[in-house]
């Protein structure tokens, strides 16, 4: 199920990812960093083409075909600053995909793609009807899966990545495509149970 599949990162590099995770004296970039790494070697195993990561903040970049050796050059060379804008990047990020399917140049099994944030988005609504949409034009329920990773304690990003978890279908998608963990259950969870979770929740 996980084999034969892309991977995608979006990765929250807005400003507030600078400050202080908890009291582990690590701020949330650097916390992130490591987590990150690692969640790109377990991804290698299934893509090992290299998978795709956005660094995302009221603007994004994208970077194809990375592989783990890349992470830390990314993250040096990109510091947290600026406001969280999740619709842009994540409307870039399904767009690729289904224009790549189009081609013929998606993995037989599909995507899967990670968000990883501490913020709410700024619009989201728009964030809802981006997910929405792209659930009709799948063909499977098993082709995508979204697995949105809070990091942080912030209570009204988490009930708004719960929403998204778990009313999709209430409120018009096709399949439920989404899932939500944080940073901490990351912590407690071995990362083929993430990608697992992110397209079989």
């Amino acid at each position: 199920m996980l084999e034969n599949r892309d991977y995608t990162l979006l990765i929250d590099s807005s400003a507030s990812m600078g400050k202080p995770l908890g009291t582990s004296g690590k701020t949330k970039w650097l916390a992130l960093q490591e987590s990150t790494l690692a969640l790109a070697r377990k991804c290698e195993q299934f893509d090992p083409d290299g998978i795709t990561i956005y660094l995302f903040s009221h603007k994004f970049q994208r970077f194809d075909h990375v592989t783990s050796e890349k992470i830390a050059q990314i993250f040096a060379e990109n510091q947290p600053a600026d406001t969280t804008n999740l619709v842009g990047v994540l409307q870039d990020a399904l767009n690729n995909y289904f224009q790549r399917k189009a081609t013929g140049k998606t993995k037989p099994n599909g995507e899967i793609i990670l968000i990883i944030t501490d913020g709410i988005p700024g619009d989201r609504q728009a964030i809802f009807e981006i997910i929405i949409k792209a659930t009709h034009k799948m063909e499977q329920q098993k082709e995508l899966g979204i697995s949105m990773i809070q990091v942080g304690a912030n209570s009204q990003a988490t009930k708004f990545l719960k929403a998204i978890d778990d009313k999709l279908t209430t409120v018009g998608a096709k399949f439920d495509i989404c899932d939500t963990i944080t940073l901490e259950d990351l912590e407690e969870m071995s990362l083929t149970d993430v990608l697992i979770n992110a397209i079989d929740d």
